[in-house]
């Protein structure tokens, strides 16, 4: 097992900090030391990835006590739960906290937290949380992809990544939609067919469309769709809500089903879908890509170009030991 830093009680510990500035979102400063609850770990962490959403909630009002994001870290436990739950001191663990994450150490409960073999580093654990979670949970939503005809929009992030290298992996045939073809390179390699605009596509109907974009993307993605298919919306990265008109569906996507999905609205704990990613990388089954990989002091500045699309999939920042 890695050392493990013990932290002092009576000390604040180094973090990055919102300014509620748009052109420098975080700033490196001091905070208070996290309470573990009793269900919760201290975690030493030594690795942790950004994502657009958080970008977004940095360009916002800031919540009350200062807001700090943070949900995909990867380090060691420095202080086991309180109630005997969950990993030892020790343990390298992936961990997917609701908040405050992007500090030297963070509070984890037990059941968000998964145990890292040493074959898997933290630099590659902390791209997978929010990102691998979201792919994981949608293509359980959609059910068996063998043999099915997915478009997924907004293909270029962390979540486009995992999806089609999950869903390629059980047979599907996955057209994806980038911006350009530089960020579409690595989905073609992983096995989809790459496309920089929806009027582009001709290998439709869909069975499934994953679509994250909103704007107009939403409705010319539904039009893909073949009768009594399914669109999963998980996202709107446009920043733009969407318009559907009802006679639409009667022009091809007949009686199909359009649902909302969120990756935490499930009962399954984010600890045990944690833990059979980490067993997919593991075994090789599952890359994680990482577009940026920096020190934490460069955070504001990878903020900045994942918010203006300079970052393709994860972003990932280390916390030196």
């Amino acid at each position: 097992m890695p050392a493990a830093a013990q932290p002092a009680a009576d000390r604040p510990m180094r973090a990055l900090l919102p300014t509620g500035r748009p052109e420098e979102m975080v700033a490196p400063g001091e905070a208070e030391l996290p309470r573990p609850a009793a269900d919760e770990a201290l975690v030493e962490v030594r690795a942790f990835s950004v994502n657009r959403g958080e970008v977004f909630q940095l360009h916002g009002p800031l919540r009350p006590g200062g807001g700090r994001p943070g949900k995909d870290v990867a380090g060691v436990v420095v202080r086991a739960a309180a109630d005997g739950t969950g990993p030892a001191e020790g343990t390298r663990v992936v961990g997917h906290p609701p908040a405050n994450g992007w500090a030297r150490y963070a509070a984890v409960p037990t059941h968000s937290l998964a145990e890292l073999p040493d074959t898997v580093s933290f630099e590659t654990a902390a791209a997978l949380p929010l990102a691998g979670l979201t792919a994981l949970r949608l293509l359980r939503v959609a059910g068996p992809v063998a043999g099915a005809r997915i478009l997924l929009t907004g293909a270029s992030g962390g979540v486009g990544h995992y999806v089609t290298e999950l869903a390629v992996g059980q047979g599907a045939e996955v057209t994806a939609v980038t911006a350009t073809a530089e960020r579409g390179k690595r989905l073609a390699e992983l096995g989809a067919t790459v496309v920089q605009d929806l009027d582009e596509v001709t290998t439709g109907p869909f069975d499934l469309v994953l679509e994250s974009v909103g704007d107009t993307s939403t409705p010319r993605a539904l039009a893909l769709l073949k009768e009594r298919g399914q669109l999963i919306w998980f996202g709107q990265a446009s920043r733009k809500p969407a318009e559907l008109s009802f006679f639409e569906f009667f022009k091809g996507p007949r009686s199909a089903t359009v649902r909302h999905f969120h990756y935490e609205h499930f009962d399954e704990p984010f600890g045990t879908d944690l833990a059979a990613l980490v067993r997919l990388v593991d075994s090789g089954r599952l890359h994680p890509q990482i577009g940026r990989l920096e020190d934490w002091r460069h955070t504001a500045t990878a903020l900045g170009d994942l918010r203006d699309r300079r970052i393709t999939a994860n972003a990932v920042l280390t916390v030196a030991s």
